[in-house]
């Protein structure tokens, strides 16, 4: 399984990103689809998750300002930022693995890193 992030970068306080995650070896509407970010000395917090693309996620801080978004027939994943903060630089991965539970009806990705095993190698954002 290969996975890798692209749309990174800096971008002033307010302003959008667009992040991408392609994929191969693994079928992104298997299952669940992640987005975490990584700020240096923290552990890693799940931004965005999404079952197929059916139900999704969100952190508290950025909800109704980041939207992930899964186009199955392609194979990526994507993460819209909007009114970005300082507080949302870091380093933003894409993760993925079979790995939902039924939870209050419906399916749920779990938020902990230590459920994914497939990875993407980063892409950093950093907003000033």
């Amino acid at each position: 399984v290969q996975l890798v992030e692209s749309g990174g970068g800096s971008v002033q306080a307010g302003g959008s990103l667009r992040l991408s995650c392609s994929g191969s070896g693994y079928t992104f509407s298997s299952g669940c689809m992640a987005w975490f970010r990584q700020t240096p000395g923290k552990q890693r917090e799940a931004v965005a998750r999404s079952y197929r693309g059916e139900s999704s996620v969100y952190l508290d801080s950025v909800n109704d300002r980041f939207t992930i978004s899964l186009d199955n027939a392609k194979n990526i994943m994507n993460l819209q930022m909007n009114s970005l903060k300082f507080e949302d630089t870091a380093m933003y991965y894409c993760a993925a693995d079979q790995n939902q539970f039924w939870d209050l009806g419906t399916w749920t990705c779990p938020s902990s890193e230590n459920d994914y095993n497939y990875w993407g190698q980063g892409t950093q954002v950093t907003v000033s």
